[in-house]
């Protein structure tokens, strides 16, 4: 098993690519995700009811899709508490085959660092179908260790 490296904040550099991911979005996938959610409008797993609604077909929910990117940062960086915001907007429908599945495409790369507050704000893309179907992804993380970069006094007690 390989124990993936943990990201330091001193390693960072602007602009790096720090994630890409390319995966399959299945239908099965979405009705997993509408149990767990409870989100179950028929739209993102009956063909005929999307179609009927004006829809080109079955959607994606799109906090999965969110939900799919932000992970691949989380992946990269270890620890989800390290995650102090994440933002998006849902800007294209991801349709969903029923044989096919979706293919989506994550990179994430940083944006920002500041390292005042040791934090890196970390763009994503996502792109199903050659288009971008979440707009002005962004996830602030949080990385450890003092920001003034000063070394806490060290207690001794019960020697002597």
């Amino acid at each position: 098993m390989t124990v993936p490296a943990v990201p330091v904040f001193e390693n960072l550099v602007l602009g790096d690519i720090v994630a890409m991911v390319d995966l399959v979005l299945t239908r099965d996938d979405l009705v997993r995700y509408a149990g767990a959610s409870g989100d179950m409008n028929p739209i993102h797993f009956n063909e005929a009811i999307a179609t009927a609604a004006g829809l080109p077909g079955v959607l994606a929910h799109g906090m999965l899709t969110a939900g799919i990117a932000l992970q691949a940062i989380v992946d990269w960086v270890g620890d989800p508490s390290g995650v102090i915001s994440y933002e998006t907007r849902f800007t294209r429908p991801v349709v969903v085959d029923a044989v096919d599945g979706a293919d989506l495409s994550i990179a994430a790369k940083i944006a920002r660092i500041d390292s005042t507050t040791r934090t890196a704000r970390i763009d994503v893309t996502v792109m199903h179908k050659g288009q971008t179907v979440l707009g002005k992804t962004q996830a602030h993380l949080q990385f450890p260790g003092d920001p003034t970069g000063s070394v806490a006094p060290v207690s001794v007690s019960g020697l002597g």
